[in-house]
Formats: structure tokens, C-alpha cells, sequence
């Protein structure tokens, strides 16, 4: 029997840089939301019948569940892996749609709640000088962590919570008018760069190459392996384009139609493959 094929090594993140990167966004779309009239909060947030104040509710639910995840025991093993987390999450949907209803409800002052959520981070996640088995972001990146899809490291954890936020942010600019909530470059960079891997790890291979310039070049799709010069089978697009694409907001022949995606080769075409997530 031939040996099982080893799956890719998995990119790792500094748990520090990360660390930051989530804070930052975090602040962009606090900052956002302040501003928001009640009747932007009332309106649509085009996520189901989710409404703007929701949306912007849930979005606390990204820190506020390592934050959770650090107040109780460390569990046992095995942990997810990092990879794996974006196909656990459709199934979570409806318990998530409750949660940010009854959150929403609860908390008439979204400010107060994102100013709370943010402290209870920083307490739980403080930054520290770099000591051996520790990062600069106050625990071990190994530590695991209990969440909504079952145990992961801190250090992974962290990673998804980069896509949590810029996803929705994109969400949340897409659903208010004039609304230009800024993108951290770190947290755009890790999203993007998670999402391309999760592509890479699910249609593993070497005939086809997605760019996603600045942030991630990554082989897939099974077939003959390219060498040298340019690939045969090329698709490359823009970091929020492909972020749509992978989490189903935008579908691949929408994105050929209008420009925002180019594929040249026979193997270029990813419309099988996607979403990645929903």
C-alpha cells in the first residue's frame, strides 16, 4: 500500500502581530458603529434578516470568544486544526443566529458593549515582555482554548478572528450606504492568506496558481506540476474579491463577468471549489 500523502504545513502567524491586528479592526468598526444613526441600525444587514445593530453586535462575539475561551480550564486534546476551522462553521449557524439576536436585545448601548468587550481582551490577553514559552501576547500560543467548534490553540484561534472581523466589516460596509469602515493591513493580509491556504489544503496540487497580490500566492488543483516560468493555469484577483469569493458574497462567474478576477488555463477554473466557508 503506498504512504499516505502528508498535508501541507500550515502557515503560522505571530500570536503578537495578530494580537494587534484584531485590536485594530476592532477599533475601526467600533469606531464605525458609534457613528451609526438608529435608523442605519434598523435597516438590513443583507446577512439573512439580520438587522445593522446585529450585525454590529456580532462582530463583538469575535473577541469576546477567546475572551471567554481563556476564563475557563484549559481542555484536553486533540485540537482542531487551523485548516479545518472555516468547514465547522456552517453547521453552528443557527445557534449563532440566536445568540447575536438575544446579544443585540440585551444590550441597547453598543458602544458600552464594544468598550467592554475590548477591556475584557486586553485583560485576558495583555501584552508582556517576551519570556521563554510565552509570547508578547500574554500566553502561550499553544494554550488551548474551548469555542463554539470545538478546541483549538490560542495562536489558531486568533488567526480565524482575523477573518471574523474583516468578513464582517465588509459585511457591515456593504450593508450601510457611504459607509467606508478601513481594513487593517495585518488582519486583511492573515485573512487573506488563511483563506488561500484553506483553498490550498482542500484542492491540493501543484497545476494551478492563485495570486492574491500583496498577500498570498498559493498552488492547488491536482495535475501536471509547473517548474519554471510562467504557470499554465493562473488566477489571480484582488484581497476583498477573493474574500467574497471564498465566503460565498461574491460567485466566481459574477467576479469573471465584472472584471475582478482573472484565470487563464484549463485548470483555472475555481467555481467547483467555492465557497470555502459560508
Amino acid at each position: 500500500m503506498p504512504p499516505a500523502k502528508k498535508r501541507a504545513r500550515t502557515r503560522t502567524y505571530d500570536q503578537a502581530k495578530i494580537r494587534t491586528a484584531v485590536l485594530a479592526q476592532f477599533g475601526n468598526v467600533r469606531a464605525a458603529v458609534r457613528d451609526l444613526t438608529p435608523g442605519q441600525l434598523a435597516g438590513p444587514a443583507g446577512l439573512g434578516d439580520w438587522t445593522v445593530r446585529e450585525l454590529a453586535a456580532h462582530l463583538t462575539m469575535a473577541l469576546e470568544a477567546v475572551s471567554r475561551g481563556l476564563d475557563r480550564d484549559e481542555p484536553a486534546g486533540p485540537a482542531l486544526a487551523l485548516l479545518d476551522w472555516p468547514s465547522t462553521t456552517a453547521p453552528r449557524a443557527g445557534e449563532v443566529d440566536g445568540d447575536v439576536r438575544t446579544l443585540a436585545a440585551a444590550e441597547p448601548d453598543l458602544d458600552a458593549l464594544y468598550e467592554r468587550t475590548e477591556a475584557r481582551f486586553t485583560e485576558r490577553l495583555p501584552v508582556t515582555e517576551r519570556l521563554p514559552g510565552v509570547s508578547a501576547a500574554g500566553a502561550p500560543g499553544g494554550r488551548l482554548l474551548v469555542t463554539r467548534v470545538g478546541t483549538m490553540t490560542l495562536a489558531d484561534y486568533l488567526a480565524t478572528r482575523t477573518v471574523e472581523l474583516v468578513v464582517h466589516t465588509d459585511d457591515l460596509n456593504a450593508a450601510v450606504p457611504g459607509l467606508d469602515v478601513p481594513y487593517d493591513r495585518q488582519a486583511l493580509a492573515a485573512c487573506t492568506r488563511l483563506l488561500a491556504d484553506v483553498l490550498a489544503a482542500k484542492a491540493p496540487g501543484a497545476s494551478t496558481e492563485v495570486r492574491v497580490p500583496p498577500y498570498a500566492v498559493v498552488q492547488c488543483v491536482a495535475g501536471p506540476r509547473h517548474t519554471r516560468g510562467t504557470p499554465p493555469n493562473v488566477v489571480e484577483t484582488d484581497p476583498l474579491t477573493w474574500i467574497r469569493l471564498a465566503t460565498g458574497r461574491t460567485r466566481w462567474q459574477a467576479a469573471l463577468d465584472d472584471a475582478k478576477v482573472s484565470a487563464s488555463g484549463e485548470r483555472a477554473d475555481l467555481g467547483g471549489l467555492l465557497p470555502l466557508m459560508s
